[in-house]
């Protein structure tokens, strides 16, 4: 078993209960004011502005950037906290998502004291959204793939090429993106690419739509046409791309979002359950087992990551589980509720909508299993 994985004595674990107790009851009293309705896949859906300002407001963005930052110094258990209990309930946190959760800890890993003092005070204040500018047409996980082209020009970088499935870009102020600043070396396709951050708004950028079966928009494709990126904002080192970007994963796939999108549909089938309204299916209680054991993964890896320790693989095998329990939960509801009318008709239909993408984002399955066999040892 990976090391992150491992749970870990946490001499904290009451505050955290507190912590975890007012977050509940803030939330519950935003649905019960009307302040937002709960939905499903909500850190990637649902984008509310103001709501993320509220957060940031009582000190549940930027946790875990240091003060001198704008942040909060506060730890990832302390934060893994607050995202569960938002998720939990179906929270509206797509806005600030990205940022919080992988530009942030990104930025303090990689990124120059100049390039922190920009941003991360925004991010912390729920001002600064970001998005990720990594996949791209005809490349699916395979990002060594890219073809994105970076060259150097003078004063900084002239960047051409596509990306696709940007999550919220068209409402960003900038993205992670990953392009070869090299030529293609054969024999080590990993050498040669470079993370840079782009300014959304920049001369030479085009965002177009990509809608979903339900003609939802949060994806899209971004277009970039010689776009000039200064000096001051190349990320990290030039040529260390690869290395950064599967870094970066580590918070991407490892967080309670992978396995609480559907959460909030779960929740509603047990409470109609509790009133005899749907049968106590016995699968009911399996998810939610599987459910609990992806918690404990996931706390382990954020106390590994407060720890300073590497979590790619771990991140990766709570990833694979736990997009398919998220997928679970949407079928087995359809399964039980059959021609049972429902008060969470909406969820449910937004939980089917959204499942075919539950196991491809992030890494696809099939992806992720060579990475946990190669973090293994296996061959």
């Amino acid at each position: 078993m990976p090391k992150s994985l491992i749970p870990q004595p946490d001499p904290g674990s009451a505050a955290l209960d507190d912590l975890r107790l007012e977050v509940r009851a803030f939330v519950r009293k935003q649905v019960d004011d009307g302040v937002f309705k709960p939905n499903v896949d909500t850190w990637l859906t649902q984008w509310n502005e103001t709501f993320s300002r509220e957060l940031a407001q009582r000190g549940w963005l930027g946790m875990t950037i240091p003060t001198e930052y704008g942040g909060h110094g506060r730890t990832f258990l302390e934060r893994f906290v607050v995202t569960e209990e938002l998720l939990a309930v179906g929270a509206p946190v797509a806005a600030h998502w990205i940022a919080d959760r992988q530009a942030a800890p990104s930025l303090l890993k990689y990124g120059s004291q100049d390039q922190r003092q920009r941003f991360l005070p925004g991010i912390a204040r729920g001002e600064i959204f970001w998005a990720i500018g990594m996949s791209e047409p005809e490349s699916g996980s395979d990002l060594a793939s890219v073809k994105t082209r970076a060259t150097r020009a003078e004063g900084g970088w002239t960047i051409s090429g596509t990306k696709l499935w940007t999550s919220g870009a068209h409402k960003a102020h900038a993205f992670f993106l990953l392009a070869r600043s090299s030529a293609l070396d054969p024999s080590d396709r990993h050498a040669g690419l470079s993370q840079f951050i782009v300014l959304l708004d920049s001369p030479g950028v085009e965002i177009r739509p990509v809608y979903t079966m339900s003609g939802d928009h949060h994806f899209n494709e971004v277009i970039l046409d010689s776009v000039f990126v200064p000096d001051e904002l190349v990320m990290g080192t030039i040529g260390d791309g690869w290395q950064q970007v599967t870094s970066e994963l580590g918070f991407e796939r490892s967080g309670p979002e992978r396995f609480m999108s559907t959460f909030a549909l779960l929740a509603a089938a047990v409470d109609e359950v509790a009133k005899d309204r749907l049968p106590a299916d016995p699968g009911i209680g399996r998810l939610t087992g599987r459910m609990f054991g992806l918690h404990q993964m996931s706390t382990a890896i954020a106390g590994a990551l407060s720890r300073g320790e590497s979590a790619d693989t771990a991140a990766a095998v709570v990833k694979i589980l736990g997009t398919e329990v998220e997928g679970d939960v949407a079928e087995l509801v359809e399964e039980i509720t059959g021609d049972t009318q429902v008060d969470f008709t909406e969820l449910l239909r937004s939980s089917l909508m959204q499942r075919p993408g539950f196991t491809l984002r992030g890494g696809t399955s099939e992806v992720l299993r060579g990475v946990v066999a190669r973090g293994l040892g296996m061959r």
